[in-house]
Parts: C-alpha cells; structure tokens; sequence
C-alpha cells in the first residue's frame, strides 16, 4: 500500500525528480541521501506494483529500478511503463552477466547498474541521462539549431533536433533519449563508422559502461524501425555500427 512517505518529496525547489524502487528499505536509504545531497528530488517504492502506483502520482524525470523485486520484477514493471512512457530507467541488480544485462537494455533500460554500486557513480549515470532529455538541455537545442534550421536527413531517415522528432518514410519513430542520441550521433556523419567506444563517449560522457550496452540499444532501435520497415543501422564487423543507404524492409 502506497503512504504519503513513499512520495518522500524532500524539497520541491529542486527542478528533477527521481523515483528510487527497491525491496531493500537501506539501499533506498542510501541512494535517496546521494540524490538529494546533488540536488534532486527523490520519491520511493517497495516493489514493483507499488512503483506503478507511486510512478502515477510523482511523474519522475528518471527511474532506478530493481530487477528483483516481490510483487513484480523490473522487467516486468520496466515493460508497463514503456507501453506508454519514455522515462529514462537505470536498472539495479545483484546479477552481473551479461545475458542479465542484455535482458535488460533490452526490456526498455536506458543503463544498467550492478551492485554493490558506487553512490557517486549513479549520481553520475543520472546527470548523463537527465542532461540528454531535460527540458533545459533541448530548449538550448533548440536555440542552436533554429538558428540554421537544420534537419538532418539520409535516406529515408529524418532527423529534428529542434522538436526531437525522428522519422522513417515520413512515419514517426518513438525513441528513448539514449536511443536518439545514438542515432543522432551517427547521422550527423552518415555512412562514417563508429566503433562502441566512440559511441559509448558520445552518449555517455566520462561514466564508465560496457561496450555491450550499445549493442542492445541498438537492436531496440532496430526493432522500431523494422515495425515501419526499415533497417537504417548497418553492422561493420569488428569495428561498430554505422549508418547504411535506406532500406525498406
């Protein structure tokens, strides 16, 4: 059951909020003091049905989401939210292959954290993502790019900036913010390849993430196209991912 405490809206000044989800009441102990001590603000839940609730009545910026979790796991609660939102999701898990990793990029995470974690390095993560898609960050987007009113277009891909709008054949793609400045990046130099790490330091900036973290974007970003029929990111063996001539499914 949802109380007033799992909303924990420590101070209302703060312009972002995070939504912190974990069964283990000292890990989210420990992640709220390092949010609220860089400047945001943080709401709370126990398990995966009560994020749900919770999720309505906060709105975050940003998500850290348990994996295992009663009630629900983060998969699954992971997969909800993504019927209808693009909020930005950091899983959280004990579990460190890679297969666990992949499951779950691919299930909707923008990033991946294992535990026992860094404070300071989730702090980090979160500033990375929220600098991607807050509202600040496009409106001086949009400031640069309206001054040469730039779209970018290879092919069937066109890109705006300024609305942060993507589209195959004319038909809408729906990115996550990660996703759109993977794509972003690469069509700024169409038909350049880009190895992961290069990749990696576009997207990421100075946090430490594994190569294969782009991967799974990537299939998730080809799964979108290819439901419109399209097949833009082109694989170079060995070496990464570039943008190829259009391609209709």
């Amino acid at each position: 059951m949802m109380t007033t405490d799992s909303l924990n809206l420590t101070n209302p000044t703060f312009k972002e909020t995070v939504l912190i989800v974990d069964d283990d009441p000292h890990i989210r102990e420990v992640i709220r003091f390092a949010m609220n001590k860089a400047g945001y603000q943080t709401c709370e839940a126990a398990d995966g049905r009560q994020c749900l609730e919770v999720f309505s009545q906060c709105r975050p910026d940003i998500i850290i989401l348990d994996i295992l979790m009663p009630e629900m796991d983060g998969n699954e609660v992971c997969a909800r939210i993504r019927e209808k939102f693009e909020v930005p999701i950091i899983f959280l898990s004990s579990m460190d292959d890679e297969v666990d990793r992949i499951m779950g990029l691919e299930s909707g995470g923008d990033d991946y954290v294992t535990k026992p974690f860094s404070p300071r390095e989730l702090v980090a993560r979160v500033k990375v993502i929220l600098k991607r898609s807050s509202p600040s960050l496009k409106e001086k987007e949009r400031e640069k790019v309206e001054d040469t009113a730039e779209l970018f277009r290879h092919g069937c891909l066109t890109m705006d900036p300024v609305r942060f709008l993507v589209f195959w054949n004319e038909q809408e793609v729906v990115l996550t913010a990660t996703e759109f400045a993977l794509v972003l990046a690469m069509i700024r130099f169409p038909g350049r390849v880009y190895s992961r790490d290069e990749l990696l330091t576009r997207v990421y900036d100075d946090v430490i993430v594994n190569d294969r973290t782009i991967d799974s974007h990537i299939r998730k970003i080809r799964k979108k196209f290819r439901k419109l029929g399209g097949k833009p990111v082109e694989t170079v063996r060995s070496i990464g991912y570039k943008l190829g001539p259009c391609q209709i499914l």
